[in-house]
């Protein structure tokens, strides 16, 4: 069926396409679910859903097993599926990231959009890796050796040990979620974020958010991955505390009007992103962004979209080490009315 819905990141009334039957999907870790490092309309679907479906996904960390070992994570604490992953998956790169999919979503075609709803996420182990390595990061001159750091995480209690004196609040999201690009850009590295979405690495996906992704191919061809148990904006070292999680998402199909870059909302906050190599031009796409959302969606003259910008939107830098770089502007919806 159809029905009408706010596209609340647009603000306008779209066509959604749900499903009159709404489904519940597993997407497990297993070989035939994971591609390494890489986005490609090319891929066979690992899944195909209806608009509304709600799927249950298995994500791998990160980089692989290698760092676990290397901090001490011994192999019977290393669920078996990893180590599957880990030994069957051998196409890998230009990325680090292993991914669960695509999942093509019925319905979707170039133009559309499609949301993917976090609702909520457990862990598949009760630890994370973290760190930095050489030539990397936001000061490579100054951390020009490799440290890992093994941080073991409490889900019950909702916290990751750093250190002594040194208490984390858990804060789980993928920092890749992403679709398909267009056929003829084949295979794209994981790494860099863009149009497609892919390595956001942006905090605010947390359970409770909604992430929303111009489609560029039939069925959206939608990936996910790189767990992460928290992280600070910037990720200044190039990692979070990298883990492996199970989510689980509703994906909908919005018809009638495309969005150029994604856009994502929170309980508390509309968030347009800008994305680009130069941190200053991220900044001006993510600001262009916003006035575009306030101007179309919510009337505002561009002068006075642009002045509220200076009072009432921050600028958060996403990440800065994924060669292109993200800035993230979030409108608080409480002065909306």
């Amino acid at each position: 069926m159809i029905r009408l819905s706010p596209l609340a990141t647009t603000g306008v009334l779209l066509a959604t396409v749900v499903s009159i039957n709404a489904e519940t999907h597993e997407l497990r870790l297993i070989p035939a679910n994971v591609h390494w490092g890489y986005y490609d309309a090319r891929l066979k679907p690992a899944l195909k859903i209806a608009s509304g479906d709600t799927v249950r996904i298995e994500t791998m960390l990160a980089g692989g097993l290698e760092r676990l070992k290397m901090v001490g994570v011994t192999d019977s604490e290393i669920p078996d599926a990893l180590k599957r992953v880990e030994s069957a998956v051998t196409d890998r790169g230009p990325g680090a990231h292993p991914l669960t999919g695509p999942i093509y979503v019925e319905g979707a075609e170039p133009g559309d959009t499609v949301e993917v709803r976090i609702q909520s996420f457990e862990f598949l182990h009760p630890y994370g890796v973290t760190g930095f390595r050489p030539g990397s990061g936001t000061l490579p001159d100054d951390f020009p050796y490799a440290r890992f750091k093994l941080i073991r995480l409490d889900p019950q209690a909702g916290t990751a040990a750093f250190g002594p004196g040194v208490t984390l609040k858990l804060a789980p999201f993928w920092g890749s979620i992403g679709v398909a690009p267009p056929l003829m850009m084949r295979r794209i590295s994981s790494g860099p974020p863009g149009a497609h979405a892919g390595n956001l690495d942006n905090k605010e996906l947390v359970a409770g958010s909604s992430l929303y992704l111009p489609v560029h191919v039939p069925g959206a061809l939608i990936s996910i991955g790189d767990g992460h148990a928290l992280q600070g904006d910037g990720e200044v070292t190039v990692t979070a505390v990298e883990t492996s999680l199970r989510g689980t998402v509703q994906i909908f199909v919005h018809k009638g009007k495309p969005i150029r870059w994604p856009r994502a909302e929170t309980p508390t906050h509309f968030i347009t992103m800008g994305l680009h190599p130069d941190l200053d031009e991220a900044a001006r796409i993510a600001t262009r962004e916003m006035i575009d959302f306030l101007v179309s969606e919510k009337g505002l003259s561009r002068d006075d979209a642009y002045i509220l910008c200076s009072l009432a939107v921050d600028l958060h830098v996403t990440q800065l080490v994924d060669d292109t770089k993200g800035i993230h502007a979030m409108l608080p919806k409480s002065i909306l009315h």
